[in-house]
């Protein structure tokens, strides 16, 4: 990683949701799906994954983890135009510059 390696959207409480192991979520690109899926496609619950590495790091709240990605990840170019949906909430919106 470095500065400005990963884009984050906006902040969702986990408590919007009924569960956290079924959300569903999508990127497009110049208004184009390019990834879609949801929690209940990963490997292990997220409650799984947080009791996990907290074994090996501290973590507060406020903390990212970062789990991968479902396929799609491409090339960025410059105007490119993203927006992010959680559920059907946008919760990030953004052109390149």
């Amino acid at each position: 990683g470095f500065d400005g390696s990963a884009l984050v959207g906006s902040w969702v409480q986990k408590s919007n949701f009924i569960n956290i192991n079924d959300l569903s979520f999508q990127l497009q690109k110049n208004n184009e799906v390019v990834q879609q899926s949801s929690t209940q496609s990963m490997l292990w619950k997220i409650d799984d994954l947080i009791a996990y590495i907290s074994q090996f790091f501290t973590l507060k709240i406020g903390d990212l983890i970062f789990t991968g990605t479902p396929e799609g990840v491409g090339p960025i170019v410059i105007n490119d135009h993203f927006e992010a949906y959680l559920e059907e909430e946008k919760v990030l919106d953004l052109r390149i510059k």
